[in-house]
């Protein structure tokens, strides 16, 4: 099996753990991957049901955003993927979502503060938010302003430690070095959206994790000294 065809199977795949895990409803969200080799990028089709995916109908597209192979457009959301993409060349997958406690941190303009062991297990520090978008970015080129927003947000961050964002009024965005990987993190961001909105609304007044424990946490699973699993 091809390269090409292997990840269109592992993104299909990526994408269908979305709806297995509630993160999705009717078409939105979507999964990417990229093969840094060939600059090919594999991505859901625009607006195509999920239960219709199959891996011959995902699109795939070169790095500008011209389709290559499939029957349908790509996803209105390429541009984003691409821009993270050329962002950040450690990740191999982008994953979003407009699950529903992520979705509610994004439209109350708020970062996910880390506030437990759950959420440091995955992400060292808050999950940012983005900064509102202009007019001038939405009304022109708005999907490629979107990953630009979150490029910026980025600049002072490390995307591999913290490997998603929230994109101001609109919704999370994860990636990682695989489509699998990538969906996974967006399952986790979901539970620790959800956890740290009902943390709060018990305790207004928690605060973040001790850096030392998220760091401990963080660090046992992630980077050279990592010693968490087989």
């Amino acid at each position: 099996m091809s390269t090409i065809a292997l990840l269109r199977a592992e993104v299909l795949e990526a994408n269908l753990e979305l709806v297995r895990h509630g993160l999705v409803v009717h078409a939105f969200g979507n999964v990417s991957a990229i093969d840094r080799d060939s600059g090919r990028v594999v991505i859901k089709p625009s607006g195509v049901p999920y239960e219709e995916l199959e891996a011959d109908s995902l699109s795939i597209t070169d790095l500008e955003g011209r389709v290559v192979e499939g029957p349908f457009r790509p996803s209105s959301d390429l541009p984003t993927h691409l821009a993270l993409y050329k962002a950040f060349p450690g990740i191999g997958a982008v994953a979003h979502t407009h699950s529903r406690f992520a979705t509610i941190w994004a439209q109350a303009g708020q970062e996910l503060p880390c506030l437990g062991t759950t959420h440091a297990d995955y992400f060292r520090g808050a999950v940012p938010i983005t900064a509102a978008m202009t007019a001038g970015e939405i009304l022109s080129s708005y999907e490629w302003n979107t990953g630009q927003a979150i490029v910026r947000r980025f600049a002072s961050l490390d995307p591999m430690e913290i490997p998603a964002v929230l994109v101001h009024g609109h919704g999370p965005f994860c990636w990682a070095k695989s489509a699998s990987s990538a969906s996974d993190l967006a399952i986790v961001l979901e539970e620790v959206a959800c956890t740290a909105w009902h943390t709060l609304a018990l305790n207004p007044g928690v605060q973040p994790l001790a850096e030392e424990l998220r760091d401990k946490h963080f660090f046992r699973k992630h980077g050279p000294g990592a010693y968490y699993g087989q």
